[in-house]
């Protein structure tokens, strides 16, 4: 009798290794990085200290992080070979598209490229922390005509990111809500894009191919994308007193009702919270509460009728929208924080490497023979 094989689709419930970077806490149904509440994290400490704490397992001290922005600030600079590149992508191309393709073109610049000790890891990945920031100011400016701004060493990480793609910096109360977002997206286990990039480590590559894989998958809207579709969605909606019959309609016609569900959280996304609570302080900076109040009737609606609470993804589109960033750059942004968290596990993952390769559970057809052309 052959023995019974489960196939988990979308490898739901398989753990697939061990890692001490990032965890949902059933008991207190928080996301956690090194032990860490992100709520908490949220509130206590910066997108730079958090990035330290996912590469490095502790928060940093004042001279710990001094160093580490320092080290941040020294790499920001593109290459005039990278900047020229930037400038023959189509005008049209999605931002996506752009930054993933410039990374892999930092890959063949890099001196440490082919290097996968830890250390070389360790100098890859800040190099990115600093550049990919860069590279999607720099072709999103220059996919609207525009050229692009050099990055600031006198500026912040997060101040220095919207001088790049604005040419100024708001006020501090929008930078506060952006670095939050920032804190929000860096890492989340063993997500879609994390686990490519873990898998593709896996085969001793090298670290920027690693983290264009994972760029190619956050693309998607099931994943890093669905905060674009957010949006979107949103703006499909006339007026927030339209919103209980537009969702109405998209139940009657099972239509995907975006920014809401999460496979790990069953007690609604811990972060939420957060994050609402930010976007709603940029709904009161900016003076213009029509997304949030659209968003709470969604939510209510959702949560009554079909018990299901919205993901990050949800507050953080609206969010983005009214710090004044055009949608296509939500999920480069989104990039712009998680290569802390794949730099992490790509790390993680070459310390103790296994490559990873599961088995498929074959359906097709039985072994059989070949039939010379004429007698088919």
């Amino acid at each position: 009798m052959s023995e019974k094989i489960e196939v988990r689709k979308g490898l739901v419930g398989v753990y697939a290794d061990e890692s001490s970077i990032s965890k949902v806490m059933p008991e207190t149904n928080s996301l956690t990085y090194r032990g860490y509440a992100v709520q908490d994290l949220c509130e206590e400490a910066s997108f730079d200290e958090t990035a330290y704490l996912l590469w490095n397992g502790e928060l940093p001290n004042r001279s710990q992080l001094s160093a580490f922005q320092a080290e941040e600030k020294a790499n920001r600079a593109l290459s005039p070979a990278l900047l020229r590149v930037l400038r023959d992508f189509p005008q049209d191309a999605h931002p996506m598209d752009a930054i993933r393709t410039a990374v892999s073109f930092m890959g063949m610049e890099d001196p440490d490229t082919a290097d996968v000790s830890e250390p070389a890891q360790r100098r890859k990945a800040m190099r990115l922390l600093a550049k990919i920031p860069v590279a999607v100011a720099a072709a999103h400016r220059l996919s609207k005509g525009e050229e692009p701004i050099a990055p600031d060493a006198s500026l912040p990480f997060c101040e220095n990111f919207f001088h790049m793609v604005f040419g100024k910096v708001p006020q501090k109360e929008v930078i506060r809500a952006f670095d939050v977002s920032m804190i929000l997206y860096a890492e989340h286990t063993f997500n879609a894009s994390t686990f490519t990039a873990r898998t593709i480590t896996s085969t001793m590559a090298d670290m920027h191919g690693a983290i264009t894989g994972g760029i190619a998958a956050l693309k998607g809207p099931l994943h890093g994308g669905a905060n674009e579709a957010v949006m979107h969605m949103l703006k499909e909606i006339p007026s927030p007193e339209a919103a209980g019959e537009w969702i109405k309609d998209k139940f009657e016609h099972k239509a995907l009702v975006m920014g809401f569900g999460h496979r790990v959280y069953k007690n609604g996304d811990s972060r939420v919270p957060t994050m609402k609570k930010y976007a709603e302080l940029m709904a009161e900076v900016v003076g213009d509460k029509r997304w949030m109040i659209t968003s709470a009737v969604l939510a209510d609606i959702m949560l009554r009728q079909k018990n299901i609470h919205p993901n990050l993804d949800f507050p953080a589109g609206p969010a983005y929208y009214l710090m004044g960033f055009d949608i296509p750059l939500f999920t480069p942004i989104f990039v712009c924080s998680r290569i802390t968290g794949w730099a992490a596990h790509v790390i993680e993952q070459g310390a103790d490497n296994r490559l990873i390769r599961p088995l498929s559970l074959y359906t097709g057809p039985e072994q059989r023979n070949v039939v010379p052309i004429d007698q088919r």
